[in-house]
């Protein structure tokens, strides 16, 4: 891996745990096996590098779910395997928990690539919803827009709830619950 590949890579990581603040230029460059001239010759800064590292996450985020919402089945099925999927619940979305800091959100730079992501999920949600009204899947009435919102929510909540108790029931409850009420068949009101 390249100098600015391990760069990127730890910033990514440390970010994820301990967010903007808690991840110094020194910490990166240990982390990343590199000096400091390496970091600067690179990028230029602390913003920039986090920047980068930032738009890597959501890039690689939009690319594995991506394909889950791309893959085979119907609309229940893809936002099953979205609910679903391996995740390392107890550390938290890499994504979403830039919302919670206080840095990422103050800076437009830094909240773009983190707004933009959390957009593209609940416009990809809504096509999926969309997509199961239209062929019958669903056969309640549901605003999909609201459905994608509730969806992106009950997995975002899920997270913190699972990280303050530091176990994932509280996300897998959440996420089968999301899941019976989306039941393909279910008339109930």
């Amino acid at each position: 891996m390249s100098t600015p590949d391990r760069l990127i890579e730890a910033t990514r990581e440390l970010l994820w745990e301990r967010g903007y603040v808690g991840t110094s230029p020194k910490a990166i460059q240990q982390q990343a096996g590199a000096g400091q001239g390496s970091m600067y010759h690179h990028f230029a800064g602390k913003p920039d590098l986090a920047l980068t590292a930032i738009r890597r996450t959501a890039s690689q985020m939009r690319e594995t779910v991506g394909q889950l919402f791309d893959g085979p089945g119907t609309a229940y099925e893809r936002i099953s395997a979205y609910l679903l999927r391996e995740r390392d619940v107890l550390r938290g979305c890499p994504v979403g928990r830039l919302t919670m800091d206080p840095d990422v959100i103050a800076s437009d730079e830094l909240r773009a690539p983190v707004d933009e992501t959390i957009g593209w999920l609940r416009g990809r949600l809504t096509e999926i919803v969309q997509e199961g009204l239209e062929q019958g899947e669903f056969t309640r009435p549901l605003i999909p827009e609201d459905v994608a919102a509730t969806i992106v929510a009950t997995v975002q909540g899920g997270y913190v709830l699972a990280r303050a108790s530091g176990s994932t029931d509280a996300f897998d409850a959440g996420a089968r619950g999301l899941l019976s009420l989306l039941a393909p068949g279910d008339t109930a009101a």
